[in-house]
This record gives structure tokens, C-alpha cells and sequence, in this order.
């Protein structure tokens, strides 16, 4: 088997790029979440398309969830919070020190504020989130 050269790789597609054959970047591809804490929803796309509308909990009484525009930073399947005396965090997308949009298991509370800050979600819905950002990255923009 010939191996080809990085200079014989990066010549082969412009020609094919200049032969009308373009290549998709997955720098291009992304994920944006928008949180409307006074809705207590998520809206997600994938590429500039409409994905999902999920119920959410963000900041109780007392606590706050930060406002404005993020950049997802790590990513866990399983974290356990060392504030909140080990509380489960599945699915955990962090995206400003400790805060993250994460799963939790308190689903009746989902559409109302009740959380110590941090966005939660369905667990279905933190897991189709985190395999998305965990493939694509993504914007997260948090809003009144």
C-alpha cells in the first residue's frame, strides 16, 4: 500500500476542490442552546436546523444561573458535584467554572426553577445533548 504525503494529500483536494468536489469542514458544524430562564426551556440546533425544545430547571430562589453567551469547556458522562455534597451530575456539559446543563433525576420539577444554579434536563435529553456537543461542540447562550 502507498502512503501519500501530506503535500501530495493537500494538492489532491484543492484539485478537487477547484473540480467543484468540496470537502465539509466539522470546524463548520455546531451546536447552539439557547436557555430562556423566564420560559424554563432549551431550544437546540444542529447546523443552523431546529433540533429540540426541552423543559428545564435553572436557579432557585437564592441561587443564580449566569446570563450570556459560552462556549462549552469539558464535558463528563458522570460527575458528582464536590459543593453540593456529591450530587449526581450525568451527562454534565460545563460551560463556565462549575456550572453546567446536566441531567437530574428530580423530572418533576423540570419547567420551573429548582436548581442550585446549574441548567438541568430530562435524562434522555442531557444524553442526546452531551453526544451532540460531545461530537460538534457548542454555543450556549443564556438569557432572560
Amino acid at each position: 500500500m502507498r502512503m501519500l504525503s501530506l503535500k501530495s494529500l493537500v494538492s489532491a483536494s484543492a484539485g478537487l476542490v477547484m473540480a467543484g468536489v468540496a470537502f465539509a469542514s466539522p470546524a463548520l458544524a455546531k451546536v447552539n442552546v439557547l436557555v430562556d430562564v423566564s420560559a424554563q426551556t432549551m431550544t437546540v440546533s444542529v447546523d443552523g436546523n431546529y433540533y429540540a425544545t426541552w423543559k428545564v430547571s435553572t436557579g432557585r430562589e437564592g441561587y443564580y444561573t449566569p446570563r450570556g453567551s459560552f462556549r462549552s469547556r469539558r464535558l463528563a458522562v458522570m460527575h458528582y458535584s464536590r459543593k453540593y455534597d456529591n450530587a449526581p451530575m450525568p451527562h454534565s456539559i460545563f460551560f463556565h467554572g462549575g456550572y453546567a446543563i446536566h441531567a437530574t433525576a428530580a423530572v418533576r420539577s423540570l419547567g420551573r426553577p429548582a436548581s442550585h444554579g446549574c441548567v438541568r434536563l430530562h435524562p434522555s435529553n442531557a444524553a442526546a445533548l452531551f453526544y451532540l456537543v460531545r461530537q460538534k461542540g457548542a454555543k450556549i447562550v443564556i438569557t432572560n
